[in-house]
């Protein structure tokens, strides 16, 4: 619960846990049903905190995670699980979109490369492989647009929900006419795209499931990455979100025209009509930690992270093991660890693991450079408040010092504001402040280090899976 200046609550505030499952043949899913099952017990537990009686809510503003796909058929039930962006069943199907179409191009129409994160592959491979369930399905949405849909009867999108699709053309803010053709997807098949402060009223269904939300307005969701950015680093050409949790993300947004062409291995988004995001994400971030020390058991006994020189173990690691996204969107490669010994400790593989992460990061840092001239790099996430190591390992790698967020819930805090600022209930937040908190000051020697490291680290990665021109 936030007030009408962006600030929350005291004590009304509720968090519960969920993730994707996945599954041996590559899939990333979730059951909608169950899911929304969780957002409908959080809320219940939200209203019944005692500090609620006194509190009468006026709009339910929402985030959610950028490019899961759910079929909905007549009736408005599912006709397939919620895909995540890490579900890479479909992945051969991009290469059969990029025969078809001029990668580049479409790249720079739709802010997005053919890859099995985005909706083309995924649409591609459904009416493939699932035809009956393609041919059931009346509207294709995010589960953000499910939640809505389920509370207020609407099938309606936002415009940052629907640019994280890949079939849109983001300079219309509109879905691509060019892509639905080929992939045999009507235009009535998908969520009306909402424009930015529309309050959707409650159904019958949900008002009297939550009756003290009956006159409670919903906004279509947002996206997660847009609501983080928004959240910790604010607006401005200047200014970078980093941001690693389960994957990673660095990214910067601004108002104005989307870029005319997008640099290769970044991705253009939109936070509303007015404003576009761009950056690169990765697949693995927090999520290859805990691969490490939970499915190999590599979990440390002693020792310290902060011991090691850059690079010094002689070690490895290509962190694709979630698969690749930025910057090579290559469908093809997979993680490994590269040149361990009998002398290697568990220390120094899980540092080797980190190393990688923050290679990748300066990967997506140098693309942002042909973009903006970044002055401030604000870092937020789970990851990094767990592992200080961790932050000052990229601070060092990037050769840039970063100022840490101090939003606790960044992704909620810029989910607020942009809802706030629709509403009319606060100013332009263009020339809002960052959440900023700590300084973490690069180290001049260990970059120049892991400078080489890297070098050596990108020719690794070229040997084993060749670099694509």
């Amino acid at each position: 619960m936030y007030d009408y200046r962006g600030e929350p609550l005291k004590n009304l505030s509720v968090r519960r846990e969920w993730s994707f499952e996945t599954t041996p043949d590559g899939g990333s899913v979730m059951d909608p049903l169950a899911a929304f099952a969780t957002v409908s017990s959080t809320v219940d537990e939200l209203l019944g905190k005692p500090g609620m009686r006194s509190v009468s809510p006026t709009h339910i503003a929402l985030c959610s995670f950028w490019h899961s796909l759910l079929g909905i058929d007549s009736g408005g039930k599912p006709t397939i699980p919620v895909l995540g962006w890490a579900d890479t069943r479909s992945g051969r199907y991009s290469a059969q979109l990029k025969k078809r179409f001029d990668e580049a191009e479409v790249h720079d129409r739709t802010g997005a490369h053919f890859h099995s994160s985005f909706w083309p592959a995924k649409l591609l491979w459904i009416r493939k492989e699932c035809p009956d369930a393609f041919a059931a399905t009346e509207t294709w949405m995010g589960f953000g647009d499910y939640v809505a849909m389920r509370l207020t009867g609407r099938r309606v999108t936002s415009v940052s929900m629907a640019s994280a699709t890949g079939i849109i053309d983001q300079a219309r803010c509109d879905w691509d006419d060019q892509l639905l053709r080929y992939l045999k997807v009507p235009r009535t098949h998908l969520p009306e795209i909402a424009p930015s402060g529309t309050g959707l009223e409650l159904n019958r269904t949900a008002a009297k499931r939550f009756p003290q939300l009956k006159n409670t307005l919903l906004l279509p969701a947002i996206g997660d990455g847009a609501a983080d950015h928004v959240g910790s680093a604010g607006l401005g050409k200047d200014r970078a979100s980093l941001m690693v949790g389960t994957s990673a993300a660095m990214r910067v947004a601004f108002s104005g025209p989307a870029p005319k062409r997008v640099p290769r291995g970044l991705w253009c988004y939109r936070i509303d009509e007015r404003r576009v995001v761009v950056g690169g994400a990765l697949s693995d971030g927090g999520n290859l930690y805990d691969r490490c020390t939970t499915n190999f058991g590599l979990v440390p006994k002693s020792g310290d992270f902060r011991a090691l020189s850059p690079a010094a173990s002689g070690i490895t690691v290509l962190p694709f093991f979630h698969g690749e996204r930025s910057t090579g969107y290559r469908e093809d490669i997979q993680g490994a660890i590269l040149g361990v010994t009998a002398e290697n400790t568990v220390i120094e593989i899980l540092h080797a693991a980190m190393e990688a992460v923050a290679y990748r990061i300066a990967a997506i840092s140098d693309g942002l450079a042909k973009v903006s001239k970044l002055k401030t790099i604000v870092a937020s996430g789970g990851a990094l408040q767990r592992s200080p190591v961790w932050a000052q390992m990229i601070a060092d790698v990037l050769g840039r010092d970063l100022k840490l967020s101090a939003a606790e819930e960044s992704a909620s805090r810029g989910t607020v504001l942009l809802a706030l600022e629709s509403l009319g209930k606060i100013d332009c937040i263009d020339s809002l402040e960052s959440s900023e908190g700590p300084t973490l000051a690069f180290d001049p020697a260990r970059h120049a280090a892991y400078k080489k490291a890297r070098a050596r680290h990108e020719a690794a990665i070229s040997k084993a899976y060749g670099t694509e021109k």
